[in-house]
């Protein structure tokens, strides 16, 4: 059930004794800028991250979209659980096992487009992605085009975003991810708590929803998500906040 902005509400107050948050990236945890090398990460956050972790007992993670090696660079000393590309890489921790088929000729097709249609191309580890950002007006080219990709390689998913379509592995999703992270012993007895932005988050909001946790949907929009923040500023106080 979607529900509307008007009935959200703040999540309550992180018990790191009891909790399992689990964090988006971008547009949760750093705010979301004109092009995807641009966002402003806080100098703090990666120690930061690292701390909530330890105190969580290691249930913590930040699940991304974004490819491993990407995170890694944006978040320099982060020791904690990584997730990236939608579920399909994981830092440290061996996941479910996900068929991924090779994306060099969906990444040539994407990389062709964005260059002949003025659009942005963001190439990923296992596929990659299109933002139209910076030419709105191209969204119906952009969608139509990745769909009939989609169709071509059916090893890969469309997977829509803020201004961006995204061909991602069809084995991969952020809900899946959450469900292999329960497995691990750190996980074990404790509430799921997933926040994210996006639509590529809704799955994951859904999965703790129903596993005795809840989501927090960041920012306007309508979610399946409980509770709300209005954005990344209000994500890092809330997490400022934990009880230890």
């Amino acid at each position: 059930m979607q529900i509307p902005d008007a009935i959200l509400t703040a999540p309550p107050a992180l018990d790191c004794n009891r909790d399992a948050p689990c964090l988006d990236f971008d547009g949760t945890l750093v705010e979301i800028a004109q092009r995807p090398d641009a966002i402003i990460v806080p100098p703090d956050l990666p120690a930061s991250l690292s701390h909530l972790s330890r105190a969580c007992g290691g249930a913590f993670a930040v699940v991304s979209g974004r490819d491993l090696a990407t995170l890694e660079q944006f978040l320099p000393g982060y020791d904690g659980l990584l997730i990236g590309s939608h579920g399909a890489e994981a830092r440290g921790i061996t996941f479910y096992e996900t068929e991924i088929s090779d994306p060099e000729p969906v990444q040539a097709a994407l990389a062709a487009f964005a260059a002949r249609a003025g659009v942005l191309y963001e190439q990923k580890s296992h596929g990659g992605a299109l933002h139209f950002r910076a030419r709105p007006e191209a969204e119906a080219e952009v969608a139509r085009f990745v769909a009939e990709l989609a169709a071509a390689h059916p090893g890969f998913a469309v997977q829509p975003a803020k201004m961006a379509f995204e061909l991602r592995p069809g084995g991969a999703s952020k809900d899946r991810a959450l469900a292999a992270l329960a497995t691990l012993p750190a996980f074990a007895g404790r509430q799921p708590i997933f926040f994210g932005d996006d639509t590529t988050d809704e799955p994951a909001l859904a999965w703790a929803e129903a596993h005795s946790g809840y989501g927090v949907k960041v920012g306007p929009g309508e979610s399946v998500a409980r509770y709300r923040l209005p954005g990344p500023a209000a994500v890092l106080d809330w997490l400022a906040t934990a009880e230890v």
